[in-house]
């Protein structure tokens, strides 16, 4: 359900196109890692992956399962809560690695949050977190870099820009875009293993950046 909203969705604000690497593969049990710019870019995301006939489960703060109807949509979809500075917190990778032992692919942002900027404009990924490289390195599952462009034109900045951003939207429709790079697997310790995500990802932007002709 949450992936077909998604569709719907972005159909609506924004004008969607996606591409990917030859080698590009979304096979079960992988860990998807994406870029984070904007409040947007999760619905851009499940729409790419959708049209790629992919549906992740994805990590996404525990917030967002509080939620009334979106709360339940989450729990029962399978989707996985991240409770950040909590004791719950490991609880997330013990509940993606369940899921990619499923054969579950499961998304992840490897920033762990959102820039403090206020602009539309596009900037490289910041610097990962752990999170991506611990669990890789506990499940030994592949790693499919993502990188999207745009969603800050749907809707970045603060409170006010954000439901302006949001309303205009439909009137605007911004492109926006995702690419696909192929699979990799992480080797070597975390901090390597960090690296090597970031750097997979922040070309899979470069490419996405460069299809919308925006400066990366």
């Amino acid at each position: 359900m949450l992936s077909r909203l998604a569709d719907v969705l972005v159909k609506t604000v924004g004008r969607l196109t996606v591409t990917a690497d030859a080698g590009a593969a979304l096979a079960p049990g992988s860990i998807v890692v994406v870029n984070h710019t904007s409040l947007a870019d999760p619905a851009v995301v499940l729409a790419a992956l959708r049209r790629l006939g992919a549906e992740p489960a994805v990590m996404a703060a525990a917030g967002l399962w509080r939620i009334p109807v979106l709360g339940r949509a989450l729990a029962r979809e399978g989707h996985i809560p991240v409770h950040r500075g909590d004791p719950r917190a490991a609880r997330c990778l013990d509940l993606s690695a369940a899921a990619l032992d499923q054969g579950r692919m499961v998304l992840i942002y490897g920033e762990g949050g959102l820039p403090r900027r206020t602009d539309a404009a596009e900037a490289a990924p910041a610097a990962f977190r752990s999170g991506l490289a611990r669990l890789a390195e506990r499940t030994g599952a592949p790693v499919v870099p993502v990188g999207q462009a745009g969603a800050r034109r749907i809707t970045s900045g603060g409170t006010g820009k954000q439901i302006a951003g949001l309303v205009t939207a439909p009137l605007r429709r911004p492109p926006v875009h995702v690419h696909v790079g192929a699979p990799i697997t992480l080797t070597g310790d975390r901090t390597t293993r960090t690296a090597q995500a970031h750097t997979a990802v922040t070309a899979a932007w470069r490419t996405a950046t460069a299809r919308l002709g925006e400066p990366a």
